[in-house]
């Protein structure tokens, strides 16, 4: 097993997965490590559903119905990040973005392309296991940085035992359409989802390195 460090070290966005199955002893032991995550006064706001076999295909087929046939229902109903996308965050997001289309051989103006790439989110990029994760509506941000925190607990365990992952924002665009499939009753709603698996080491996709910035660039010391 890795070490903490060479599990934060080593983790990425993996979008292409193999087919090798993941024991379910295995993903449970990734959530019950996870679950130790710091949240403010104790509240763990986290609910997790994991998807498997055909339950993972019915949730797929479901959401990809709707992207291609009525993306217009869903679109940008929520904030992910920004609405006016401003330096340096523009930049570092289109470094990356068309980084992992030169990979996978997409143009510019490729829109069809690009269309049928982003369809992929909605097949968990081909892992095994899918995971939707929900919180109720009335939380405040402090509960979502917890989450967030939750989430990274996930992708360091699962790589520490070899397994790779991509958390998934894209999910969300869909979240009504997940929220009729699962039956969920209000507060609770969609937050993102994310794909766990072992890592298809053929793909140029996988290839993608991210640049990070130098510890300077963000860090700023007083005393000591």
């Amino acid at each position: 097993m890795l070490s903490a460090d060479e599990a934060i070290k080593t983790r990425r966005s993996v979008r292409a997965f193999t087919q090798q199955p993941v024991e379910r002893a295995t993903i449970e032991e990734i959530l019950d490590v996870a679950q130790r995550a710091p949240s403010g006064t104790n509240t763990q706001p986290w609910q997790v559903h994991v998807f498997i076999g055909e339950a993972r295909d019915a949730l797929c087929g479901a959401v990809l119905d709707a992207f291609w046939n009525e993306p217009e229902k869903h679109a940008h109903d929520r904030l992910h990040y920004m609405d006016d996308w401003r330096d340096p965050y523009l930049a570092r997001r289109r470094k990356v973005g068309w980084d992992m289309y030169g990979l996978m051989k997409i143009e510019r103006g490729e829109k069809e392309k690009m269309r049928e790439a982003h369809a992929r989110n909605f097949k968990f990029f081909d892992a095994p296991v899918g995971m939707i994760f929900t919180i109720d509506n009335d939380m405040g941000w402090m509960s979502w940085l917890d989450y967030g925190m939750f989430l990274q607990n996930i992708c360091v365990a699962a790589r520490a035992r070899g397994l790779h992952t991509c958390a998934q924002a894209a999910w969300a665009t869909y979240h009504t359409v997940i929220e009729n499939h699962l039956n969920l009753e209000p507060p609770q709603l969609v937050h993102c989802g994310l794909s766990l698996g072992y890592e298809d080491p053929s793909a140029p996709v996988n290839e993608l390195e991210t640049v990070r910035e130098p510890r300077g660039n963000f860090v700023t010391f007083h005393g000591g």
